[in-house]
């Protein structure tokens, strides 16, 4: 069989015969990226595998409470580098939470435009619109 270049570290390989597609050398960090890659696609194209990946780590989360918790403690570099990396993040995009709008608005009509499609970090899916007050219709 003709040799190959991996398509993680890019050095040339001989693909297993029972392989006849093979992208990805042996070596365990190019396997581990083809496998992160197949999961990435598989979560996009399958919505009952995320929904079994969420229930899988909420029920391990319940089963480790305190876990993350404990690993910043004795990790304290990491933590601070975690944080640091979040603020750059959090500089370049928007934040909501699911409570973030104003409970000022008074009754009435009004008319919604989308501004932006993807608003960056939200905890629900959120919409980033114009509103304006439409002036009452009627007789």
């Amino acid at each position: 069989m003709a040799t190959r270049w991996c398509s993680s570290c890019g050095q040339a390989f001989v693909p297993a015969p029972q392989v006849p597609r093979q992208m990805y050398c042996a070596l365990p960090d190019c396997q581990r990226e083809r496998r992160r890659l197949w999961q990435i696609a598989k979560r996009r194209s399958d919505p009952d595998y995320l929904a079994n990946q969420a229930r899988a780590q909420k029920a391990w989360s319940e089963r480790n409470p305190g876990y993350w918790r404990a690993y910043r403690n004795t990790n304290p570099e990491y933590a601070n580098e975690n944080r640091t990396q979040q603020r750059a993040r959090n500089r370049k995009r928007i934040i909501a939470k699911m409570d973030s709008c104003s409970p000022s608005l008074r009754a009435g009509i009004y008319e919604l435009r989308l501004l932006q499609a993807d608003p960056g970090i939200a905890k629900k899916d959120v919409w980033v619109v114009s509103l304006r007050v439409l002036p009452p219709s009627g007789p």
